[in-house]
């Protein structure tokens, strides 16, 4: 079959490859690049699940900063900051080895997901408040007036406003998420960066490994962010 390649390219082609082949470090990674498609998989799904966590935790806490009842905001508040004001990496060995075991005996995986989320939440939470609060205020009082009660107006006024406006942060908040997950491999979840860690144990091939690593996690964000990109576009139209 011809491809438009001429015998020059071909030969060059062939050359690089051969010589490719003959680095130890490229044959580690050519030969493991199923682990780390399962990595990354690995990745996408403790990512996708712990913003679905993260953004039912930010819209309950994000309404909760801003209600009127001062028990209700206080708890709001207090998860917020906490979350916020802590690091990720010590949140995940708080909860994983101190806090879940309490409650039941969780896998390194889904203390990923409990970790992340609860954190994601925080940052989704005062990503909606501010949505919310840039709605104009007479759009409230307009439900109002026709009827609606706090609630509906809310939900079918307010809130599909604010979601217009958020997306742009939601969007940055999903990629640094991805990248986040990241330090769970320091609880053994076997994803992306803890398949680089174990490969590099074994090969010492530290450029190779880490490079490819770089290589999957690059094209994860600039997936994501793309998709935010048509999103927007959509949203605007």
């Amino acid at each position: 079959m011809d491809f438009g390649f001429t015998n020059t390219e071909w030969f060059f082609g062939t050359m690089i490859m051969d010589k490719l082949n003959e680095i130890y470090g490229f044959q580690v990674v050519v030969n493991n690049l199923g682990n780390f498609t399962m990595g990354a998989v690995l990745t996408l799904e403790i990512t996708l699940f712990s913003l679905f966590i993260g953004m039912i935790i930010g819209m309950i806490a994000a309404l909760g900063r801003m209600s009127k009842v001062k028990i209700i905001s206080f708890i709001s508040v207090t998860y917020i900051d906490f979350f916020r004001g802590t690091p990720l990496f010590v949140q995940i060995l708080l909860l994983y080895f101190g806090v879940i075991p309490l409650i039941f005996d969780a896998t390194p995986v889904q203390a990923a997901i409990i970790a992340c989320g609860l954190n994601s939440g925080a940052y989704v939470a005062e990503i909606v408040r501010a949505g919310i609060q840039a709605v104009d205020k007479g759009q409230m009082e307009a439900a109002r007036s026709l009827g609606m009660t706090p609630t509906q107006s809310m939900r079918f006024i307010i809130l599909p406003q604010a979601f217009k406006i958020v997306v742009p942060p939601l969007i940055n908040e999903f990629v640094m998420l991805l990248k986040d997950t990241s330090l769970v491999s320091a609880i053994s979840a076997h994803e992306l960066t803890h398949t680089g860690k174990m490969l590099y144990a074994s090969t010492y091939q530290a450029v190779w490994v880490w490079g490819a690593v770089c290589v999957f996690y690059f094209i994860m964000t600039k997936a994501i962010s793309m998709l935010g990109d048509w999103t927007e576009r959509r949203l605007a139209n």
